[in-house]
């Protein structure tokens, strides 16, 4: 948590002392945030364009006749587990996108 406050300060140019103290200012406390996203949206974008190399990976281990049958287990479990998650992640989007959809049809019925 240490490292992160650094860098949010660090980008936001703050001091962090004084960053701690100012975070119950709602203004600040916004720009705070928006420096936080800032300061790992690099680091989440080569995570992305990671993820690709790191399915491989998996798929590879997890079919792996040579590894570790604990090993394998472990890369298939990953493999359902995120697998599950991303459908899910897409079935919340679609129902966000069609309350927004509802929601602005409704607004525009008044």
């Amino acid at each position: 948590m240490k490292r992160y406050s650094k860098r949010v300060s660090e980008s936001a140019s703050v001091r962090k002392p004084l960053c701690r103290s100012r975070q119950q200012d709602p203004e600040f406390d916004k720009a705070y945030k928006k420096g936080a996203r800032n300061a790992f949206g690099q680091g989440t974008a080569r995570l992305q364009q990671a993820s690709g190399a790191a399915v491989s990976t998996v798929l590879k281990i997890m079919l792996d006749q040579q590894a570790p049958a604990s090993v394998r287990l472990r890369a298939a479990d990953l493999a359902l587990s995120h697998g599950a998650k991303a459908i899910e992640i897409e079935d919340i989007e679609d129902r966000v996108s069609d309350l927004e959809r509802a929601a602005e049809e409704s607004k525009n019925k008044r």
